[in-house]
């Protein structure tokens, strides 16, 4: 469930949008890191509430310095976290391959097929 705060109330999704929410979110943090991948990779300027400036092209500092609100989007920064620690590459192959998923998971919902039913069929 993802929660919208607004200054006077709180919208709780539920159900299908809720879930196409998380996977814009996915896609929305898939798409910041896009960027910075390869031989052609952009450089990115991190602000951060302090002043603080950072410029960096590395998939694990631009998810490590940013303030995130949604919890697949929070989940995604921690396996970025989690395969820089263990492995100490990947960092943003972690999350494309992880948008994928959800893209794919994307398609299947939009033929209305339950994820419960999916679970049962793998």
């Amino acid at each position: 469930t993802w929660v919208k705060a607004d200054a006077e109330e709180k919208n709780r999704s539920r159900g299908i949008e809720a879930q196409k929410e998380n996977i814009a979110a996915a896609k929305t943090l898939a798409n910041m890191v896009r960027t910075s991948l390869g031989p052609r990779g952009m450089d990115k300027i991190l602000v951060s509430p302090d002043g603080d400036v950072t410029l960096s092209n590395d998939g694990a500092t631009i998810l490590d310095k940013m303030h995130v609100g949604n919890e697949i989007a929070t989940l995604l920064c921690e396996l970025s976290k989690s395969q820089d620690n263990e492995i100490g590459d990947g960092t943003t192959v972690v999350v494309f391959l992880s948008f994928s998923l959800f893209s794919h998971a994307e398609s299947l919902l939009s033929n209305f097929l339950h994820p419960v039913l999916l679970s049962e069929f793998s």
